[in-house]
């Protein structure tokens, strides 16, 4: 792994801890579509993304997925770091969205590093922080947005990850809304009708200033 590559997208480490995450963490790709943690699999690691981006869902008793939020590279997965102190089992679905490379941390320099670098504990923190934000945001859209206004924001929210081509199909956003594909295929029908998106078979265009 490229040394000024995780320089630049951890910039905040301390000399020290640079050093040792080049020596103990292991280097790891995943492809498009690829799971990566599954609901209720023993967590061995920590993940910190370098390149690509992952998806992250709760998953119901019936196997039923609702979307979370993203990762990007130069962050955690919040979920990983929570249990590697607890030795916990995963309590979430994460998918890689495109091809992914991540580092995978041992269980036991997760604590270490806590105690012996201040800018890990500060980084813990921060991912820690965005993460609850970012649950508090999907909370509040359920519980006080319809779902025209859900659907909207969820659009806005893809566009800013994805570009303005989303390669987004009726089920997949109707599983990430909880919601059912007809519902989502009536709402998207009107937002081209107002002129705010083009539909295409496996993609939807946002045309919206």
């Amino acid at each position: 792994m490229d040394t000024g590559l995780i320089r630049d997208l951890f910039p905040d480490w301390e000399e020290g801890l640079y050093e040792e995450i080049l020596s103990d963490a292991q280097v790891k790709t995943a492809q498009a579509g690829e799971t990566l943690l599954k609901t209720g699999q023993p967590i061995r690691s920590a993940m910190l993304l370098v390149s690509g981006t992952i998806k992250l869902y709760q998953e119901d008793v019936a196997g039923d997925e609702f979307f979370m939020y993203y990762l990007h590279p130069g962050e955690a997965c919040a979920v990983t770091l929570v249990c590697d102190f607890h030795r916990e089992t995963s309590q979430v679905l994460a998918k890689a969205v495109t091809d992914v490379t991540y580092l995978s941390i041992p269980l036991s320099k997760v604590d270490d590093w806590l105690r012996k670098y201040k800018s890990w504990h500060y980084f813990v923190i921060r991912t820690y922080r965005s993460r609850y934000e970012e649950l508090l945001q999907t909370i509040q859209s359920i519980a006080f947005k319809k779902m025209d206004e859900r659907l909207e924001s969820y659009l806005m929210q893809q566009v800013k990850q994805l570009g303005n081509t989303l390669p987004l199909t009726h089920q997949e956003i109707a599983t990430d809304l909880n919601t059912s594909r007809e519902v989502i295929s009536r709402l998207l029908k009107k937002m081209e009708l107002s002129g705010w998106i083009a539909l295409n078979r496996n993609s939807i265009d946002w045309l919206k200033k």
